[in-house]
């Protein structure tokens, strides 16, 4: 098996994508599958291109975030839309509540078999100056890595600047932004804690990502590797979410130089406390302007799909436009 996976050198991929696929799918068939895996952002493949890319079977097995592929097929977002899960006992509600109108829309449009679904860490606001609450944020310049996340800023008051994650800290030194959203314990990876001052603890979105296969190749596998991958597959996304709320956690320690730090590095910066004002606000951010925007990029099925599925457990109704 050749596979495509996540976001070379995070965690997910170093700890939990790569071993599994080079080690333990080979040691829990003794040998009978043998799987090589290369990130994609290094495999010369454009991220937005994931979904058409497997459909042709051109990627057999591969790793698409939603954000990402959002540009194309905005509805797969819908489980991580800014302000929509802030925090990972809400993801886990949202995306079961999602997961079968997501597995039936793969198989339809693009012919892909659901295998998995992955999270990353909490992506948060990183700033260079301090703040208490979000409505602080009103007139900063922040990195965004969506059109989602541009929206909701936009809404606060601020200016967003989509710039990609390997140049946050240099936009940060240079002053092209004053804050950032990315994940908290990446941020720490790349030395956020040494050039921001304050970090806030709600989540703004989580990078959910979908491990998929063609259909075709999926079901020209025998019967025992299917429910073998099927059954392993499970077991490693449940280890990815397991670490995505330890990382989360841990992220945030490692930045306020909290005792309780073990795979970061320490700094001293000031987790803000999300505050009922900030979850007000969220609310407000999500039923005014995240959801109606996101409406707007999908169209009418989205709001049928949102109200079948998401609606029910948070809430909130999406409306046509």
């Amino acid at each position: 098996m050749r596979i495509v996976g996540g976001l070379a050198d995070v965690s997910q991929y170093v700890r939990y994508e790569e071993p599994f696929w080079r080690e333990r799918i080979s040691k829990a068939t003794n040998g009978r599958i043998v799987a090589e895996i290369a990130p994609f952002d290094r495999s010369g493949i454009r991220g937005q291109e994931m979904l058409s890319l497997i459909r042709l079977g051109v990627v057999s097995f591969g790793t698409a975030l939603l954000a990402v592929v959002s540009t194309e097929e905005p509805e797969f977002n819908a489980i991580d839309l800014p302000a929509v899960n802030p925090d990972i006992a809400a993801l886990h509600r949202s995306v079961a509540a999602f997961r079968g109108h997501l597995t039936e829309t793969l198989r339809e449009r693009y012919d892909i078999e659901l295998l998995g679904v992955y999270v990353y860490p909490a992506q948060v606001v990183f700033c260079r100056r301090p703040f208490s609450r979000l409505a602080d944020l009103n007139g900063r310049r922040i990195r965004t890595s969506s059109v989602g996340q541009s929206e909701m800023f936009t809404a606060l008051g601020a200016i967003p600047v989509v710039i990609p994650f390997a140049d946050i800290v240099n936009a940060l030194r240079s002053g092209v932004v004053e804050c950032a959203v990315t994940g908290t314990l990446s941020g720490n990876d790349i030395g956020l804690h040494e050039v921001t001052t304050h970090v806030h603890s709600m989540a703004i979105t989580w990078g959910l990502s979908i491990f998929g296969a063609n259909l075709g190749t999926w079901h020209a596998l025998p019967q025992w590797a299917r429910d073998t991958i099927r059954t392993e597959v499970a077991k490693l996304e449940a280890d990815i979410w397991d670490a995505a709320d330890r990382e989360t956690g841990e992220g945030l320690a490692c930045n306020s130089g909290q005792a309780s730090c073990q795979s970061g590095r320490r700094g001293n910066m000031v987790v803000v406390p999300v505050s009922e004002a900030d979850e007000q606000r969220r609310l407000q951010l999500l039923t005014d302007n995240v959801l109606p925007g996101w409406v707007r990029r999908c169209g009418i099925e989205c709001v049928d799909a949102w109200n079948k599925t998401l609606a029910p457990v948070l809430g909130i109704r999406a409306r046509p436009d």
